[in-house]
């Protein structure tokens, strides 16, 4: 049982991205500095998104990518008038600059936003704050995306 415990603490540790160091009896929060040290399924589950200027929240589901290293997902914006939310597919990674990289598309063929975020101190992979560019007009806007929950099987 002592073996497995360990063992068992290392993998969770790994999963949700954030580890706690006990030394002299304190404890410190130790999370990664940069996405780049995230594991993969760390970013898999539910997100808050907002973003400046807009008065309500969007809802974004990220998931494995069936084809290569990241993740896929969609975005659930309100109504804001309409008669239905819109939903956008999702598809992205961490780049080689330790950013996250999302291409949103409103039709699953054409870019319609690009999302570029960083990581922020502290968070252990839950918060990223960065800009997203509307392909339509090339405005950009900042955006902030927490994390809400985990994967569909541990929601």
């Amino acid at each position: 049982m002592k073996v497995l415990l360990p063992a068992f603490l290392a993998v969770l540790l790994a999963v949700t991205g954030c580890a706690t160091a006990t030394q002299g009896g304190s404890s410190t929060a130790a999370c990664p500095a940069d996405a780049r040290d995230l594991p993969l399924q760390s970013l898999y589950g539910r997100w808050e998104a907002r973003f400046d200027g807009a008065s309500t929240t969007a809802t974004v589901r990220l998931d494995k990518h069936p084809e290569y290293a990241g993740v896929r997902g969609t975005i659930t914006r309100s109504a804001n008038g309409a008669a239905r939310p819109s939903v956008a597919q999702l598809a992205g990674d961490v780049d080689d600059e330790g950013a996250l990289s999302i291409d949103e598309s409103l039709d699953g063929r054409a870019i319609s936003g690009v999302w570029a975020g960083t990581l922020q101190p502290g968070s252990c992979g839950r918060e990223f704050r960065g800009t997203w560019r509307n392909a339509a007009d090339e405005s950009t806007h900042p955006f902030v995306l927490n994390k809400t929950g985990g994967t569909q099987g541990n929601q």
